[in-house]
């Protein structure tokens, strides 16, 4: 049984009596003065972790101690499944530079955020309750992108089977499949180089080109592959963190197995080099696009999986002093270095298929068609064993997504288990993993794929933009980034350093900013391919998107109107400040937090006095 906000209205330490006590005993030296930590300037990794972090956080509400990881490494390799895939990186300078400003910086925050608190998405707003609709519109933003996103893995799992067949379907031209009313394509002498796009839009998923008269039949064999997949999460997820990070071993390691097998066919490939240079040559017009550095920021946060909640969530079940500076480092190094990797990989094959094909490198975009279309079409291709790459790509594209998908939904259930502790988590999960499965559905009809773009578009990529400028905006401008600076440096033992300080203060709020208004104003007709959606889908679109950003305000007034204090004046003021839940709840280390806390509130008040 959940308790709510109201039950613990008082703003927390500021007017917590036993931290007025601590600050007064300081004051008058009664207290001894925890020691303070060396300065962190983001760019050396800090020592090993320098406390013992056997401490474990006690909820408040279930009276219950939080699971710790049975290992350090399942963390980090479940943050590195959740982080690292195959995005494509088209602009690789606008992305490295925000990379450096926004992904690495927002990823440390949101580590330190969730072991911090030892809270998932939304019980973390107990700094600032006014913010917690910013924790709703982000879950409402993840449960729409794993929808989707497990809808790509039943297709991926589809060519996965068919890729044991003796010959590649795919490298096959079947007169009875691949003709209309007017065309036999297998008379079309130059067919073998559409041979794969033909096998996509004909035999493994038939499309239509318009939602005006609805989703289509659905693809019964995508269907049973959904339901596989989702059977699949329920395994890795249904006892928490103890299964998952077991299956974090194979979904982190095995795709960079693949991925250099991948790489060592590709370079060899005929033409190679021509699609390498191209991904490698920097593209200095494009700092002067806009749109370029939105779509970077965008894909960085699917990228890395930030302010979707699986990092706050995952770092929640960490010791409370570990240091997590380094698990950010290296997750955020091993990302841009597998971007590249993965780059190489695909431009590789591009350049392949532009020496033997023709094709125009630039006019080559990513998503499904790069999965589906034309890295199958010149795996076909290859020279020897084509069944063993087909395979082995398809198998790495689904672990990627298995560890994505697993991770989307594990954050879902742990805020559900968070909000109602007495729930058994097996049954949680799988009221989730059914409830994902028959809503994904969808994405295996006829019309699955332009339902998709229209999910990804209004219903995760433009919802966890906004939510993320206000997570950031909450913790730097209404909390204060000094005292979230603060907690870090008692959680870590090292003061932050100041590239933190101004990416998280300045840098990530004011550019999140300015790119959100040059998308509003300069947002052009969203269409998938040559078709505009129907005012009917679009419609619906934006009321997705409303509702996500309805929830803050919704919430925000909720907390207003929930304080207890007289005036509303006095209840919007409470209503910023942290509750009691807020901070360590083992009474132990809350004690030593509180003392922590109040040395530095006087050490600010001395350089004050000593200023005037």
């Amino acid at each position: 049984m959940s308790v709510s906000d109201e039950e613990y209205d008082n703003p927390g330490f500021e007017n917590d009596l036993e931290s007025k006590t601590i600050a007064s005993n300081i004051a008058t030296g009664e207290v001894e003065k925890p020691k303070l930590g060396q300065e962190d300037n983001g760019t050396t990794s800090p020592d090993s972790d320098q406390k013992d972090g056997k401490v474990e956080n006690v909820d408040e509400e279930s009276g219950q101690s939080r699971d710790t990881w049975d290992n350090p490494i399942e963390f980090l390799l479940s943050c590195i499944s959740m982080s690292v895939g195959l995005g494509n990186v088209w602009s690789l300078v606008p992305y490295i530079l925000v990379l450096l400003f926004v992904g690495r910086p927002l990823y440390y925050l949101e580590m330190c955020l969730g072991q911090f608190s030892r809270y998932s998405q939304i019980k973390i707003w107990y700094m600032a309750p006014i913010f917690k609709g910013v924790g709703y519109g982000a879950v409402l933003a993840t449960c729409c992108l794993v929808s989707y996103y497990v809808g790509l893995m039943a297709i991926t799992t589809y060519y996965f089977i068919v890729s044991f067949s003796k010959v590649l379907p795919w490298d096959v031209c079947d007169s009875e499949v691949y003709k209309n009313e007017t065309i036999n394509y297998c008379n079309i002498t130059d067919i073998d180089g559409k041979l794969s796009e033909l096998y996509y839009y004909n035999k493994a998923f038939p499309q239509i080109d318009t939602l005006e008269d609805g989703l289509g039949s659905l693809h019964w064999k995508l269907s049973l592959c959904l339901i596989f997949s989702w059977v699949l999460i329920f395994l890795a997820l249904f006892k928490g963190i103890k299964s998952s990070g077991k299956v974090a071993y194979f979904t982190a390691i095995f795709p960079y197995v693949v991925l250099f097998i991948l790489l060592i066919r590709g370079v060899t490939l005929p033409g190679a080099w021509n699609g390498i240079k191209y991904f490698l040559e920097p593209q200095w017009d494009a700092l002067k696009e806009p749109k370029v550095f939105y779509a970077a920021v965008e894909q960085c946060f699917f990228s890395l999986g930030t302010g979707f909640g699986p990092i706050i969530m995952f770092s929640s079940f960490n010791p409370f002093h570990k240091n997590v500076y380094k698990d950010a480092l290296i997750i955020s190094v091993l990302d841009t270095c597998t971007s590249l990797l993965a780059g190489i990989t695909v431009f590789s094959v591009m350049g392949y298929l532009n020496h033997t094909y023709g094709f125009d490198i630039a006019d080559i975009q990513g998503g499904p068609g790069l999965a589906f279309i034309l890295y199958p079409q010149a795996i076909a291709q290859f020279g020897w064993a084509p069944q063993l790459f087909a395979v082995l790509f398809f198998l790495m594209l689904f672990t990627l997504g298995l560890g994505t998908a697993g991770s989307l939904t594990g954050g879902v259930i742990t805020i559900i288990c968070d909000q109602f502790s007495t729930w058994k988590r097996w049954l949680v999960t799988l009221v989730v993993c059914i409830s994902g499965c028959l809503i994904g559905l969808m994405y295996v009809t006829e019309g699955g794929m332009l339902m998709l773009d229209l999910i990804d578009h209004y219903g995760a990529g433009f919802i966890v933009y906004v939510m993320v400028m206000l997570e950031c905006a909450g913790i730097s401008y209404v909390y204060g980034l000094s005292n979230f600076c603060n907690d870090i440096e008692f959680m870590v033992g090292r003061r932050v350093g100041i590239y933190w300080r101004i990416c998280w203060g300045i840098i990530l709020p004011g550019f999140l900013l300015a790119n959100l208004l040059y998308y509003l104003i300069s947002e052009p007709e969203f269409k998938s391919g040559p078709n505009p959606y129907p005012k009917i889908a679009t419609t619906f679109g934006w009321l997705l998107t409303a509702l996500a950003a309805g929830l803050i305000p919704a919430w925000g007034i909720h907390a207003v109107a929930t304080r207890k204090a007289k005036t509303w004046k006095e209840k919007l003021i409470e209503s910023t400040k942290p509750t009691q839940l807020w901070g360590p709840q083992e009474p132990k280390l809350r004690r030593e937090w509180l003392e922590f806390r109040a040395q530095k509130d006087a050490n600010e008040k001395r350089k004050k006095f000593l200023i005037f």
